[in-house]
């Protein structure tokens, strides 16, 4: 690259998801309990810190409305001063588990947490609505679902968002 390139272009942004940051058969007893196991996955990929601090966001953001999306999806998110980079955990539940996420057709047996620095308003709005987009696909859904593999998901999460548009 020579120097007139901008300096975006030249730096590459941190995986959004890698499969350290998702958990397979999570077994979970409450939506507080799930949030707060993927919120530890971000902690130990350096991606928060403070983690008492982030889930008081997250926690804040949950008890204003729900964020259960139709199709059996958890999608926790937030904005704040402790992360580091916009970062996405994914939690596929152990089969004949679900939790409450307050979406009408029924509990949630994926979630994800989005997590992005408290200074990304529009690229965390921007995040959110490509991933409302992929997840109201049941393919995708599904692939998620059915996937036994930690490097898949974070694949398939990852693909859904392109960092140029952002």
């Amino acid at each position: 690259m020579n120097s007139t390139t901008p300096l975006s272009a030249r730096i590459e942004p941190p995986e959004l998801t890698t499969a350290q940051m998702v958990a397979l058969q999570m077994v979970t007893p409450t939506r507080d309990s799930t949030v707060a196991a993927l919120a530890g996955l971000l902690q130990d990929a350096g991606r928060l810190s403070d983690l008492p601090g982030f889930l008081a966001d997250v926690h804040r953001h949950e008890h204003q409305l729900a964020t259960g999306l139709p199709g059996g999806i958890g999608l926790a998110h937030a904005r704040s001063d402790f992360v580091s980079a916009p970062s996405i955990a994914v939690g596929v539940m152990a089969y004949g588990q679900s939790l409450d996420f307050g979406a009408t057709d029924g509990p949630a047996h994926v979630v994800l947490l989005l997590a992005t620095p408290a200074s990304s308003y529009s690229e965390h709005l921007m995040m959110l609505a490509a991933l409302a987009r992929s997840l109201a696909k049941d393919s995708f859904r599904e692939s998620l679902r059915r996937a036994n593999d930690a490097g898949v998901i974070a694949g398939l999460v990852g693909s859904t968002i392109d960092f140029s548009t952002l």
